[in-house]
């Protein structure tokens, strides 16, 4: 049964999606609010549709930052990506360069606002990067980040990602953590998901200006919050 309603979630919400993409460029012509607008709609399109098909919903401990803040999240698997535009003030997603330049679909994000990360581009990548950050947080917009960068199998705590300390040290934001447990519902790169509740943990805020090393032991420790055992064992 779990086979059935991964086909029919994927065919479901990929078509949808194409769909939702051709129309993101006439409302496009209404401004930046409106395409907003379109890409919260298209993820509350995703929770209904995980919730109802795949019996898969969400919980939420401690509370959203408000304001702007660097979220970091743990990255098991898409469903946080979604979850995650809907729980924050229309964040700024930063990701991967590539997604950004997928034929109409990057045309979308990047109207939608986010910021894009190239790893092998160098000073010139890093120096938009962080002018996307900026622009960002004079917006009043939260920065969503996933410092792990790939998705985490269940059971695994890697290291962060070296551009996000930078990132911490330049914006001179505090940082709201957050531990997600969604691989044990949705297995990063595998086609059947199973029904369940994913916990989206809030930890205690961390303050600007911690050094490398402090703000790095400190994310880590709260992204993985719903994972000890790998925490302890890494």
């Amino acid at each position: 049964m779990n086979v059935i309603r991964s086909a029919l979630f994927a065919l479901i919400f990929y078509g949808w999606t194409v769909i939702a993409v051709l129309l993101s460029f006439p409302i496009s012509l209404f401004g930046t609010g409106a395409i907003r607008g379109w890409a919260h709609a298209w993820c509350r399109f995703h929770r209904v549709l995980a919730r109802g098909l795949l019996g898969i919903s969400s919980q939420v401990e401690g509370a959203p930052p408000e304001g702007v803040a660097l979220v970091a999240v743990k990255h098991q698997s898409m469903f946080e990506t979604m979850e995650m535009v809907l729980l924050l003030d229309t964040p700024a997603v930063v990701l991967k360069r590539e997604l950004a330049d997928v034929p109409l679909w990057g045309w979308v994000v990047r109207r939608y606002g986010v910021i894009p990360v190239d790893r092998s581009g160098g000073a010139a990548a890093l120096r938009r990067m962080m002018r996307a950050a900026e622009a960002a947080v004079a917006e009043g917009r939260p920065i969503l980040i996933f410092p792990e960068g790939a998705r985490a199998p269940v059971g695994t705590a890697p290291p962060l990602q070296p551009g996000f300390a930078g990132l911490y040290r330049a914006l001179g934001l505090a940082i709201a953590p957050v531990a997600v447990n969604s691989g044990r519902l949705w297995p990063a790169r595998r086609f059947v998901k199973r029904p369940g509740v994913v916990t989206f943990r809030f930890g205690e805020t961390i303050a600007p200006g911690l050094k490398r090393g402090e703000v790095e032991t400190a994310v880590r420790a709260a992204i993985n919050a719903l994972e000890p055992e790998a925490l302890s064992a890494a």
